[in-house]
């Protein structure tokens, strides 16, 4: 048996799969105040009558890294840079406690010139002076040679939790590198709060069983391994969305995919039946990183947005201040129009009618026709969104999981809905999007049995120099010697290091391990070839364990 936890903004969603198929399902509010001790309660509530011996795996998607980012509640971090001759500072991210040092690694790897003792200590001074515990060391070109970084390190002797730039990825891009270290170092302490509580609550509960979390590429990590590297775990929601909309999904072709929940609606695309990846790493809260993700596009749009009528004018969201009337809050939502339009049964019909009230009597119409007038502006908005990423997506090549589509539009012919509302607004959105609708059996809790049915997922980047017998595999801290290792050897041990690196997330050898990019060129100094530069990418390929199917349309 496998538990699959999705935690959202406004609903916490478990399943119980066993053998492929869903043994058991639990929806219950987020109460924000108190998230960890609700998503226990939805866990308790799932083994109702479950032997807690029986899981073998829990598999949760989580917004703590996420809401922490958003949200501006990150820790306090030191700095220490080394960018180098040539680089502009003013393109770095920087605090008070931010130390630029001395020295510098060239683009060979080769370390040119040392950094100075006096400057470690020095920033040390400022971190104790501070209490900063939490500290990020980055140096240029540290995915070649990371001899700086680590001699830094053990300089700082195991006074603060320190995060390297070189284990944060493989491919280049200092200032997103900086960046993605930055995350990492500043919300690690409350991803670790989160999750030895989790470990600890779970154990309780009398489940023994390995515990993963959802990352944004839509793989699984183990969560000891995510304790060091907490800022993949960024967008893990969303990530839960896509597996479980494809884990549903019997649709072909170009399709839109969207999870409307109470918060938030997610945008997500498939092109020939593939899901979309960033080419670069993640954007949140103008943080460009390294971070390796699926493509999502969340709007601030959902069955608890708040209703407003302003100058005659119908306005959704993007606030959302509380539950649907209809369900104890105190503002009226689209959740209430979709309940005085009988699309959904829950909540309190009269108190539905009681909340569009007001909003129908400033436009002098009934409340069924003010129900009809917000159900169709959220379409629309939504078709706005959908409109706004489809034209930026196909004004440059397409970037899939599994290839780069040069020549490829994407022309969806299919519009697939999850969350709490898909069953209730399908037809609406059928109608606006002109394209066959579907939402599938256990649309509620599809971000779940995503998670659920996550595989493990890793990447590497393996940098040879030929001239001077240098290995580096920045992820894994990889960083020695060996002579005359040629490209095909190169791959030969990218794949080795991957799929041990793989197993020690969680993952088995049953995996899809492929080598997805590759090159070896010549290097030149002055007249003469001074040897080859081998660079490898390896992954195992996002995806599913098991595919259920299982779509429907009632429109």
């Amino acid at each position: 048996m496998i538990i699959g936890l999705d935690m959202g903004g406004t609903n916490i969603d478990a399943v119980i799969i066993k053998d492929n198929k869903i043994l058991k399902t639990v929806k219950k509010p987020v109460d924000n105040k108190d998230i960890l001790n609700s998503i226990l309660n939805v866990i308790e509530t799932l083994l109702i009558d479950i032997n807690p011996k029986l899981i073998k795996k829990v598999n949760l998607s989580t917004t703590i890294s996420t809401n922490a980012v958003v949200l501006n509640k990150l820790n306090k971090v030191g700095l220490i840079i080394q960018t180098g001759p040539g680089l502009s500072k003013d393109f770095i991210i920087t605090n008070n406690h931010t130390h630029f040092i001395s020295g510098y690694t060239d683009h060979r790897g080769v370390v040119v010139k040392e950094f100075k003792l006096e400057e470690i200590k020095k920033a040390m001074k400022d971190f104790d002076d501070n209490n900063i515990k939490d500290v990020l060391v980055v140096t240029k070109f540290s995915t070649r040679n990371n001899k700086t970084e680590l001699e830094i390190a053990n300089i700082l002797n195991n006074k603060y939790n320190v995060t390297l730039g070189h284990l944060m990825s493989g491919r280049l891009n200092f200032i997103r590198r900086i960046n993605t270290a930055y995350l990492n170092a500043a919300v690690k302490p409350t991803f670790l709060t989160f999750s030895n509580a989790i470990k600890e609550a779970l154990k309780k509960l009398g489940v023994n069983a390995p515990i993963n979390i959802l990352k944004a590429d839509s793989g699984v990590m183990d969560i000891n391994y995510a304790e060091t590297i907490p800022v993949e775990t960024i967008l893990s929601g969303p990530a839960a969305s896509l597996l479980g909309m494809i884990a549903l999904n019997d649709n072909d072709g170009d399709q839109i995919l969207l999870d409307i929940g109470g918060t938030t609606t997610d945008i997500f695309f498939l092109a020939n039946n593939i899901p979309l990846f960033e080419p670069h790493g993640i954007e949140i809260s103008n943080y460009k990183t390294l971070v390796r993700s699926i493509y999502s596009n969340s709007n601030p749009l959902g069955g608890d947005s708040l209703v407003k009528v302003l100058n005659n004018e119908i306005i959704i969201g993007p606030e959302r201040l509380d539950k649907a009337y209809a369900l104890g809050g105190k503002y009226p939502t689209p959740t209430d129009a979709l309940i005085v339009l009988k699309r959904s049964e829950i909540g309190n019909y009269n108190k539905a009618i009681e909340g569009l009230y007001p909003l129908a009597r400033k436009l002098n119409l009934s409340v069924e026709q003010i129900a009809e007038l917000i159900v169709d502006k959220f379409s629309k908005k939504v078709k706005e969104k959908v409109d706004e990423a489809l034209k930026i997506i196909n004004s440059k090549p397409v970037y899939t999981i599994k290839e780069i589509l040069n020549d490829k539009k994407i022309e969806p012919n299919h519009l697939f809905v999850i969350g709490a509302s898909a069953k209730a607004f399908s037809s609406s959105l059928e109608k606006t999007f002109n394209i066959k609708t579907n939402y599938p059996l256990n649309f509620e809790v599809a971000n779940a049995i995503g998670a659920a049915l996550a595989k493990t997922t890793s990447e590497i980047n393996l940098t040879y120099n030929a001239k001077s017998g240098l290995l580096t595999v920045p992820e894994l801290g990889v960083n020695k010697n060996i002579d005359n290792l040629t490209l095909k050897d190169a791959k030969t041990y990218a794949l080795k290091l991957l799929k041990k690196h793989n197993i020690d997330l969680g993952g088995s050898l049953d995996e899809s391990y492929e080598i997805f990019e590759e090159s070896s060129f010549n290097m030149v100094d002055g007249f003469y070839t001074i040897g080859t530069n081998i660079r490898i990418r390896a992954q195992v390929k996002p995806g599913l364990t098991k595919r259920l199917g299982g779509l429907i349309n009632e429109n």
